[in-house]
């Protein structure tokens, strides 16, 4: 079984990893990039006859492709996540008056989710 040490390092690298695929994959260049290499392949179509090899090159490439974004992008929209409840967490934290019953509610399950959202909906009518 791997250290501690190891299990954070393949962590941090993992997160590193998703960190700049995102950012790269959303940038131009890898739009422009994808639209390049879509119009290669239909430009070489006619030199492969449209043949059915021509058309399992880009099902298979844009298939692994889609495949893999799907975790990346998760990755990076559960590290976004977190970031945002934390500052949402100290933003209640450090507003005086403020109901800390919520801070970290994301955790809870979604029955304690629901009973929150039911009080403060009574609390917005009662106003």
């Amino acid at each position: 079984m791997p250290s501690f040490a190891i299990c954070v390092r393949r962590l941090v690298m993992f997160d590193r990893i998703t960190r700049a695929t995102a950012e790269w994959t959303g940038s131009p260049v890898a739009v422009v990039g994808s639209v390049v290499i879509v119009a290669v392949w239909a430009l070489t179509g006619p030199v492969f006859g449209f043949s059915d090899t021509w058309q399992l090159v880009i099902n298979t490439g844009t298939t692994i492709l889609t495949f893999n974004m799907v975790f990346v992008i998760q990755a990076a929209q559960n590290r976004d996540t977190a970031a945002i409840q934390t500052k949402l967490d100290e933003i209640l934290r450090a507003i005086e008056g403020a109901d800390n019953r919520v801070i970290a509610i994301e955790e809870e399950g979604s029955e304690r989710i629901a009973e929150e959202k039911q009080r403060h909906r009574a609390a917005k009518d009662e106003s």
